[in-house]
This record gives structure tokens, sequence and C-alpha cells, in this order.
């Protein structure tokens, strides 16, 4: 039975559980030499600080882990936080930066474990579309680096480059009303993609919405 992120449409790199990985690490070296205090700041166009941002990154990455593993197909595994809020994933803060790291990493290997060992015909509930193993892994690619520009925009002020490869598998899997030419830089596409960025010949987006239906 073929595994789950190792199915892909004809002339389309899949996305895989390593993209995961790729994407978690990312994060997590360019997060870790930044003191905890630091993470008060605002996550550059959202309206959250760093650490609620990079909390929410895992709280993602731990939902679609449980998606792939319950195989839910009306709704989202019925967990809550602890004052019932939907997030379920919270880092200790006396943990620091140090934490924070470690839940970005795990949660990142969480679901790309998942991806990679449930079967590619398996489906999962998601508000955008009931997915497979593969879109899982792409949701979360989108999630750790499109949120983790946020951090880092709030923690460094800088641009910021993706792991190579990764936005354009990110993009071909959940945006397939955007193209993207040779020439084109993925990276920058994403952003745009989802609402970050204005490009020539392609004005900012102020709505958006990724498809993880199945085609």
């Amino acid at each position: 039975m073929t595994r789950g992120t190792r199915a892909a449409a004809p002339g389309r790199a899949p996305v895989t559980g390593d993209d995961v990985r790729a994407a978690g690490a990312w994060l997590a070296e360019r997060i870790a030499g930044h003191d905890v205090a630091a993470f008060d700041a605002q996550a550059g166009p959202v309206r959250w600080s760093c650490w609620t941002t990079t909390e929410h990154v895992v709280d993602d990455l731990v939902a679609y882990a449980l998606q792939l593993a319950a195989l839910p197909r009306l709704a989202y595994v019925p967990l809550v936080g602890p004052r019932g809020e939907d997030e379920i994933a919270h880092v200790d803060r006396a943990t620091g930066t140090a934490g924070l790291v470690e839940a970005v990493v795990g949660g990142a290997e969480l679901l790309a474990t998942l991806a990679e060992t449930r079967p590619a015909d398996v489906r999962a509930y998601h508000p955008y579309g009931l997915s497979d193993p593969e879109g899982f892994a792409a949701m979360g690619v989108v999630e750790v680096l499109v949120h983790g520009h946020d951090v880092l925009l709030g923690l460094t002020g800088g641009p910021t480059s993706f792991p190579d490869g990764v936005a354009a598998r990110a993009l071909a899997r959940l945006f397939p009303d955007v193209h993207v030419e040779a020439a084109e830089d993925a990276d920058r596409i994403l952003l745009w993609a989802t609402g970050r960025d204005e490009l020539p010949g392609r004005p900012r987006r102020t709505r958006w919405r990724w498809d993880s239906t199945v085609r």
C-alpha cells in the first residue's frame, strides 16, 4: 500500500515528511538565539506576539498529526486547551526559548512521521477540504514557513528565505490557482499567496485560502 507523502500528481514533486522536518529545523535554528523577552514583540502583520505565534505553529503541527492519527471526517479531533480554547498546545514560558525550540522540532517530527507512515489513500477533515497525508504535510509546512516569517519579522525585522524547494512544493500542492514561473522566487510567492507580500503583477491579497482537497 502506498505510504502517505510518496503520492503526487504526475509532474509534481510531492511534499514529504522531510519537508516538514526541514521547515521545523529552519524555524528552530532561527529562533534559538533570541532571549525569551524578545518573543513579546508583535509577529509581523499578525496581532499575536512572537511567542503566541510560535505556539500556534506548534499547535497546528500537533493538530494535523492528530487528524492523521484519528482520521475524523467531519471535524477536528475534539481536544481543547485548559480554558476551553481551540489551541491545545501551550509551551511553558519558564522553559524559555529552549522549550519553544523543542516544541517546534517535536511537533514537526510528529507530523512528519504520521505523514510518512499513514497510507496515501486515507483522508481526514480540514475546513479547507478533506485531505490526505501529503496535504497535511504541506499545510504544516506552510504554517511553519509563513508564521515563522511573521515571527522572524518581529524578532529581527529582516527578510527571510526558506529551505530550498520546500515553498515551491507546498505551493504546488495547496495553491493550484497560483502559477510560479521558472524565474520567479517561490519563497516570495508563498508569502504573496498568504497575503504577506506584494509583487510586480501580483497585487497584495486581502483574502486568501489554500485548497487541501486531494486532486
